[in-house]
């Protein structure tokens, strides 16, 4: 496994290593002794899976408030999307900063977002399969979302009418949020 620095300090990619032979391939995509040697700290709770009919599906910008957060590997096992991680945490260098990267079957790259970070994802295929690991379990009393197109962070989507549900419709702007992360240096 490599572990790939982005422009957001503790988010990652992560690319597995892949065997091919002439039957096809094998990866292995999660390992607490590797994840350790790599330098992550993280202990995986729960697994999720979605799946999205739509190309062009938003979802997102989602997290959970403190002490409820959550750290996330996330990969997409059918399809493509831009998966996007947003740093949440008033006081940080990086506040309000944001990164995307393409997950695809096909690259079978992962990402990594620690906790006080809010996470989206834009379907780039039909029919996409995205999964993913946390350490801590869902908590709806917790679960928040920020507006997609919020302009105090400014994300290039790539797209002018995304497929919404309800939740992400009408979720506040971050200023109007209570989103509880603080940067600790």
């Amino acid at each position: 496994m490599k572990k790939i620095e982005t422009a957001l300090p503790g988010v990652y990619i992560v690319e597995p290593q892949v065997f091919g032979d002439h039957r096809g391939w094998f990866m292995e995509t999660w390992s607490e002794r590797n994840f350790d040697e790599l330098g992550f700290r993280v202990s995986f709770v729960q697994d999720n899976h979605s799946f999205t009919a739509k190309k062009g599906t938003l979802r997102g910008l989602h997290f959970q408030n403190a002490p409820m957060a959550q750290s996330k590997l996330m990969r997409c096992i059918a399809g493509a999307v831009m998966d996007v991680a947003i740093d949440f945490r008033t006081g940080s260098p990086t506040y309000k900063r944001w990164i995307s990267v393409e997950l695809s079957a096909e690259n079978k790259r992962q990402f990594f977002i620690p906790r006080g970070f809010g996470h989206a994802f834009l379907t780039l295929t039909d029919n996409t399969e995205f999964v993913y690991k946390c350490d801590n379990l869902y908590s709806k009393e917790h679960d928040r979302s920020v507006r997609f197109d919020d302009p105090s962070i400014g994300i290039d989507w790539g797209i002018d009418s995304p497929i919404l549900s309800e939740k992400d419709l009408t979720a506040p702007l971050l200023a109007d949020s209570d989103c509880n992360f603080v940067y600790k240096a």
